[in-house]
């Protein structure tokens, strides 16, 4: 029988491999208007970074982490040893925590200096449950911004990323963007205590992951899609009620930045996201797009200003958000939005007959080392069969080589689209292309 790829994994085939290279390519461009720099960071970090980051009673961190062990480690715990820190490793299930502990140990934010802007995107894994927009390893795009505090950079990274979704086609109207503050640590921890006391007071109506998060994160039974759980939290204390002056101002400062853009939001005072680490703003894009299912969040983000200090770094406001390629991918099939890139081949080669074949694999390596992208036949096909080829290949152009042209020192060069032809030289090929 033959292996088959993991459950809860997609192969980037090449079509897909050139839109996601499009997407990321798009991102980039857009974001990099901003002043956005591109950084990578490792596929697996230590485990403790996740744990001290993105908090221990999260799922994502107590239910999803894949970890990752070298055979030699394997070993050691099988035979009951404890393993040090370093060798506690994960595979990351978002990049927020990555990037901060770059930008914190190779000291990128500086002593009054410009606050630091990155951007970056490649594979995540979490172990959820597979389904429709919901993969164990997933492709994200994302941002993050350390070292100011001023609400224009929530607005700025929003307004960022709203413009991004339109440069790739998701229809503006279909498009919902949800905002809220989460407090800080001056104001959030009463919060956290009135949501607890609030599902103790009713845990015999909530199921047992409810019943559990009222200690660990109260927070997250906002999140809870039980309905009884959803119809008893639709009662809960609202953070908006509870917040302190200074967040107050600044999300009131953030929603005037955006008013003043244009951009239409949704106040949704129950929005928490996932991960322990937000503080302030905290936003997420939805789409109304019938075929999306249940999974209509394509992107979100916030404030995370105590993220750097609870991983060992110095206190430094941050902001950052992730988008979900695979969930933009079906949010544009979806919405009927063509995703396959443009054609790759700007030149076939077709030959007539055996006789030009050497000389149109010479004249394909001087178009390519003129930056063409060139096909050539490599199996013997007869002319028709070799136009089917490039037909397929979505070819620019086709130059036809036979006896006639090679003893001319010329290509019959016929464009696919304009269905015209015409004798070029082969010394001026590459030029006219």
């Amino acid at each position: 029988m033959a292996i088959s790829k993991p459950e809860g994994t997609e192969d980037l085939l090449p079509e897909s491999m050139r839109f996601y290279r499009t997407f990321v390519d798009t991102a980039f461009r857009v974001f990099a208007r901003s002043g956005y720099a591109p950084v990578e960071t490792p596929l697996f970090e230590q485990t403790d970074l996740f744990v001290r980051g993105i908090g221990e009673a999260t799922d994502v961190v107590s239910k999803e982490m894949f970890t990752a062990i070298s055979g030699a480690n394997l070993q050691k715990v099988l035979a009951g040893e404890k393993l040090k820190a370093k060798s506690r490793l994960s595979l990351r299930p978002e990049g927020t925590a990555g990037v901060v502990r770059a930008i914190a140990q190779n000291g990128l934010v500086t002593q009054g200096g410009a606050p630091v802007k990155l951007m970056y995107a490649g594979p995540m894994f979490r172990a959820e449950r597979p389904q429709k927009g919901r993969l164990r390893e997933f492709h994200q795009v994302g941002v993050e911004c350390m070292g100011a505090d001023d609400p224009s950079i929530d607005a700025e990274g929003i307004i960022m990323l709203m413009r991004f979704y339109e440069q790739i086609g998701i229809p503006r109207e279909n498009m919902r963007l949800l905002l809220n503050s989460m407090g800080d640590a001056t104001c959030r921890p009463a919060y956290r205590d009135a949501v607890r006391d609030y599902i103790l007071a009713h845990e015999d109506r909530m199921c047992e992951d409810c019943r559990t998060r009222a200690e660990a994160n109260p927070l997250r039974a906002f999140d809870c899609k039980k309905p009884d759980c959803k119809t008893i939290m639709a009662d809960a204390p609202l953070i908006t009620e509870a917040l302190c002056y200074d967040c107050r101002d600044h999300y009131e400062r953030v929603k005037t930045y955006l008013d003043a853009s244009g951009i239409a939001y949704r106040e949704d005072p129950t929005l928490v996201r996932g991960l322990d680490y937000y503080t302030r703003t905290v936003f997420e894009i939805q789409v109304d797009i019938e075929g999306m299912g249940s999974q209509s969040a394509i992107g979100g983000g916030g404030r995370y200003d105590g993220l750097m200090h609870e991983i060992g770094g110095k206190d430094t406001p941050g902001f950052g958000f992730a988008i979900g390629y695979e969930r933009c991918k079906i949010a544009l099939e979806a919405a009927g939005v063509q995703t396959a890139s443009a054609s790759t081949c700007d030149l076939f080669i077709a030959c007539v007959e055996e006789s030009t074949r050497a000389e149109a694999f010479t004249l394909a390596q001087r178009c390519r080392d003129a930056g063409l992208s060139v096909e050539v036949d490599h199996q013997g096909r007869s002319l028709r069969s070799q136009f089917k080829l490039a037909d397929k290949l979505r070819a620019r152009k086709v130059a036809v080589l036979g006896p006639q042209e090679a003893a001319r020192g010329a290509v019959n060069l016929r464009d696919m689209e304009q269905h015209t032809e015409e004798l070029v030289q082969q010394s001026d090929l590459p030029q006219r292309l």
